[in-house]
């Protein structure tokens, strides 16, 4: 974990917890809606079980990991098996610590991250997937729920997937794996209106003079406080949180694991927001931030 983390790790040690079982129920049904299941998709769990080794012998994973690993022993995933685990993420779920929408939301990531555990994203599991998004429509105008909606509609008008469509979804899809959320986004999308974009900038041009700077994340070199006298000496202010007055959100490259939702905080949905009702704020990736500062001098 990285350093900047550490302080927030011990009061969301709960959190974790339901998070994890959230993102494994996702990702057993992202791997199970077309019906089908392969070695790929089975050594993926596998890497959640990996990921879970050191704390296998803590309840409620002293349950959970036998039950997981006994279902993957021999390579195959059987139906009884999904529903087996499927069935125990659903009583290891606490609706105490967490409402609906967010456990939903973290299922919702899990299940990108299982559709795309073999490489492949099919018209069977697109279908599948538009079932689940109709069954979950609570989740309307919670982001990414209206840019898979948008992509999925895009992508099945002629009930196929070519090779552009397939590198969209594939790229976005993995965007959400459950197993890397210590990594930050970097090229999910968003939609607007009628059209599918990104939500970093690409190759952003920064103006750091009178501009407003916040920043969200862990940072894989610096501080908050170095980074915030970096923006400050090249001309521009810092901003403890999202508004419309900041002009630039920076998304640390470390992520952050102790985020409800698994791939993106508060500011980053805050700022989507915003852009949607057109406020001019800018995302931009850690690594294009430091190129404009080197740039700047």
């Amino acid at each position: 974990m990285h350093p900047d983390h550490l302080g927030y790790a011990k009061f969301t040690s709960r959190a974790r917890l339901e998070k994890s079982v959230n993102s494994l129920l996702g990702l057993i049904e992202g791997i199970a809606i077309d019906s089908s299941i392969n070695q790929s998709e089975i050594s993926f769990l596998n890497l959640w079980l990996a990921e879970h080794a050191d704390v296998r012998n803590r309840h409620p994973y002293s349950e959970l990991v036998p039950v997981v690993q006994a279902a993957v022993a021999d390579g195959v995933l059987t139906r009884d098996e999904h529903d087996d685990i499927v069935w125990l993420c659903e009583r290891l779920r606490s609706a105490e610590y967490f409402d609906k929408t967010t456990a939903d939301l973290q299922r919702l990531h899990g299940i990108l991250g299982g559709i795309v555990s073999d490489g492949q994203v099919t018209e069977e599991e697109l279908c599948g997937l538009s079932t689940w998004l109709q069954d979950h429509e609570h989740l309307k105008t919670c982001w990414p729920y209206d840019e898979i909606d948008s992509l999925i509609v895009g992508v099945m008008k002629d009930r196929k997937i070519d090779s552009k469509e397939h590198a969209l979804l594939k790229a976005f899809f993995s965007e959400f794996t459950a197993l890397m959320d210590d990594r930050t986004i970097t090229s999910p999308v968003i939609s607007e209106g009628a059209n599918i974009l990104g939500l970093c900038a690409v190759c952003p041009e920064i103006d750091f003079s009178a501009s407003s700077f916040c920043f969200t994340g862990a940072s894989s070199r610096y501080t908050r406080i170095e980074l915030a006298a970096m923006v400050e000496r090249l001309g521009g202010t810092f901003a403890p949180n999202v508004t419309k007055n900041v002009k630039y959100l920076i998304i640390g490259a470390d992520g952050n694991p102790c985020w409800a939702y698994a791939c993106y905080g508060r500011k980053v949905e805050k700022a989507v927001e915003l852009r949607k009702s057109g406020v001019r704020i800018q995302l931009v990736h850690e690594n294009d931030f430091h190129d404009a500062v080197a740039d700047a001098g």
